[in-house]
């Protein structure tokens, strides 16, 4: 009797497998940088990311990120450019942003003034984590580790 396998199961088995290989192309450390370097010298953030669950929802969406961009750039193999990749994303990558935006705001300081310069940090940090998880897939594609 042959055993009867889903084609979602297997699909979902590759991706993990696949995401599993490049998370190893980053570290805790490069990770805590990158959180301190933006939100942590900001006026912004400072007293919000004294709070080890907002710093760690801050890695979360930094992981999500660099998972998104490194699964979108398979499309650059086809010759498309980046910008073309990244309105493929659009969505997923705007709900990246709001996600670390409302969750900062919601654990930040009730000023409204603020909220525009709250959302272009959220909206950087997003954005260059989805580019270095884009590039680094890209270059494991060239030396075929994938």
């Amino acid at each position: 009797m042959a055993v009867i396998t889903s084609f979602d199961i297997k699909k979902r088995e590759k991706q993990i497998k696949y995401e599993k290989a490049v998370l190893k192309e980053i570290s805790l450390k490069q990770l805590k940088e990158k959180v301190a370097r933006y939100f942590g010298s900001s006026n912004l953030t400072k007293s919000v990311l004294m709070n080890q669950g907002i710093e760690e929802a801050c890695y979360d969406v930094a992981i999500e990120s660099f998972l998104l961009g490194a699964n979108y750039s398979k499309f650059s193999e086809y010759g498309e450019d980046i910008q073309d990749i990244k309105n493929r994303c659009l969505d997923e990558e705007r709900h990246l942003k709001e996600t670390l935006f409302h969750f900062l705001l919601y654990w930040g300081s009730e000023e409204s003034n603020k909220d525009e310069s709250l959302y272009y940090l959220s909206e950087q940090f997003v954005e260059e984590w989805w580019i270095e998880g884009f590039e680094k897939a890209k270059r494991r594609r060239k030396l075929k580790l994938h």
